[in-house]
């Protein structure tokens, strides 16, 4: 699978001091400085994970997605032009910027800015967090996930999954139209959701301590406007999250103990069970609108449906054999 990891984001935004802060200390993320009128922070070892551009707008800049080969740029180039997308290759300016050897970058049919890299650049000196966490779980499942409000889903998926390879983890259809991607391991990296607008949904960081997002969740459910959804458990990636607003109005899912699949036996499949299994209040709703979740989680309870147990979680299970070690 050449596009192998979701590599880093950009926001356009000018509440420099408002993500700074948010970032930092409700996030954990650590800030680098290396421009005056804009922000750049770090994850893991990676140089750049979350830019913020300086610039007015406050939405979506660019998803940056990482190839294994320098040669699957050129690939993807001939692959999207085939189709007319008009392609783009980074000059030297834009790879120093984006602290990697080389980039393509052109538009979705939607008008997303997705920029396709080749061997990001790596930190020396360890990362500092901007609050006291245990670490985000990064590595070979990249940052997160991405997901992207559209018009009408159908519109997109055959983009994302017959030009650039991305694989269908499942979809939905009750309450609302959802999509999931994978390119690795990770149950997404990717999704779309068809709330009939345009635009950023939000992206989610994956801490390595369920604690972690316990007490970012204390830090903003008190803040007006802080918390966007109450704290829940999804069914399709079994992650426990909340998710709050940002300075720039889209949302960051704050998550812990995401499913790990197997890309090469998972099968695509539909599920009914709805987002959650509990909680994700969706709070930012109208009362109308918030009830159509409610009452899909209420006959899911009844049901008794749920996650497997802790154990039957893979990475989890491994990272603590290798801390017993």
């Amino acid at each position: 699978m050449p596009i192998n990891a979701l590599s880093y984001i950009g926001v356009n935004s000018d509440k420099i001091e408002d993500w700074k802060n948010f970032a930092t200390t409700n996030l954990g993320m650590q800030k680098m400085d290396y421009s005056k009128k804009s922000l750049c922070f770090r994850m893991d070892d990676q140089k750049q994970r979350f830019t913020i551009s300086g610039e007015p707008g406050d939405k979506l800049a660019f998803l940056g997605w990482e190839v294994e080969f320098k040669s699957d740029l050129q690939t993807y180039a001939k692959k999207l032009d085939q189709i007319g997308v008009a392609v783009n290759v980074g000059d030297k300016n834009h790879t120093d910027m984006r602290f990697v050897d080389d980039l393509i970058y052109f538009d979705d049919p939607a008008g997303n800015r997705i920029e396709l890299v080749y061997k990001p650049h790596l930190e020396s000196s360890p990362f500092v967090p901007g609050r006291p966490i245990s670490g985000f779980k990064t590595g070979i499942c990249g940052l997160g996930h991405a997901v992207l409000h559209v018009s009408n889903i159908d519109d997109l998926i055959p983009f994302y999954k017959n030009t650039l390879g991305f694989k269908v983890s499942d979809y939905s259809f009750d309450p609302i139209s959802l999509c999931f991607f994978h390119v690795n391991g990770r149950h997404h990296s990717f999704a779309l959701i068809g709330t009939g607008k345009r635009g950023f949904h939000h992206f989610m960081v994956e801490y390595q301590n369920l604690d972690d997002v316990g007490q970012g969740y204390d830090l903003l459910q008190f803040e007006k406007n802080g918390v966007a959804y109450t704290l829940g458990r999804h069914t399709n990636d079994y992650m426990t999250s909340f998710y709050a607003h940002t300075p720039s109005g889209f949302f960051i899912e704050n998550g812990w103990g995401g499913r790990i699949i197997d890309p090469n036996t998972w099968v695509p499949h539909e599920t009914n069970l709805g987002p959650s299994f509990w909680g994700h209040e969706r709070l930012y709703l109208p009362d109308e609108e918030r009830l159509k979740f409610r009452k899909k989680r209420i006959e899911t309870a009844k049901e008794g449906k749920r996650s497997p147990m802790i154990i039957d979680c893979p990475w989890l299970y491994q990272n603590i054999a290798k801390n017993e070690k």
